[in-house]
């Protein structure tokens, strides 16, 4: 039986046309795999499935994921986060609680955002959820204000202010969140002239996301940003704890949202 194999054009030009055929072929791809973005069982045999291409600055990793998580892509990380991918492909790694918040730097002006993951619970359903604050006020960039700009510079992006949680937030497309490996690795926004994305946010190390979460985002095949400004939401050790921080956040008219295509999709 022939292999359900994809190797976009993006991967054969990085591995070359001799590679990228054996691999059709099935000369060089195993039958069966782990995915590198839901974690669970595939086979190339049975299901169709993805060649994802992850780059690093010396090194470049060959992955394989079911076509309905990822499609076939070339994705390009820093070498520290290559090698902390690599390690995670060979270990399970016990999850609990919504994963911890971790401050990453994004430009403009190296702000520095705290990026939180966990379910939340919306209409009876739960939504895999990113929750952005950042540690200082964000001026605009060009300006040397003492404002905080964070919020109307996400509006002007296309997100929407929040006054409750009562239902999930319309899909902002060009933006999406790239989950591979079972990991978060960055928020991608629209690049400029209708170039590739680029990443908004970065993680320094791929961000730890629960088993659950990343069962939830596979399932509703995006996940919800919500953004609020410095000092609105804060370190929330359990999920209800951050769900109230958000209703509370909302209820001031300090939160903004939108749903996020996983990446690729």
């Amino acid at each position: 039986m022939p292999r359900m194999l994809d190797v976009s054009d993006d991967v054969r030009a990085e591995i070359g046309d001799e590679e990228a055929d054996r691999l059709l072929a099935g000369e060089s791809a195993p039958g069966s795999y782990d995915c590198t973005s839901c974690r669970t069982p595939g086979d190339c045999e049975q299901e169709r499935t993805s060649t994802v291409l992850f780059i690093g600055d010396e090194t470049a990793v060959l992955a394989f994921a079911h076509a309905g998580c990822l499609p076939s892509q070339v994705v390009k990380v820093t070498e520290e986060q290559l090698q902390g991918a690599v390690r995670s492909i060979s270990a399970d790694q016990a999850r609990s609680g919504p994963a911890p918040a971790a401050p990453e730097k994004t430009a403009p002006e190296q702000a520095v955002l705290g990026v939180t993951s966990g379910l939340i619970l919306i209409a009876g359903e739960l939504h895999p959820a990113l929750v952005v604050e950042p540690t200082a006020p964000i001026a605009r960039p060009g300006t040397t204000g003492a404002g905080d700009d964070f919020l109307p510079l996400l509006i002007e992006q296309g997100f929407m202010p929040v006054t409750e949680l009562a239902s999930a937030p319309a899909v902002l497309h060009g933006w999406s969140v790239l989950l591979a490996m079972g990991q978060l690795h960055a928020v991608l926004q629209p690049g400029t002239n209708g170039g590739r994305p680029v990443a908004w946010w970065q993680a320094h190390q791929p961000l730890q996301v629960t088993e659950g979460w990343r069962t939830a985002a596979n399932k509703h095949q995006q996940v919800l940003m919500f953004a609020a400004p410095v000092g609105s939401i804060g370190r929330q050790p359990r999920e209800d704890l951050l769900r109230d921080a958000l209703d509370k956040a909302a209820a001031n008219g300090q939160l903004v949202a939108a749903a996020l295509p996983l990446a690729g999709t």
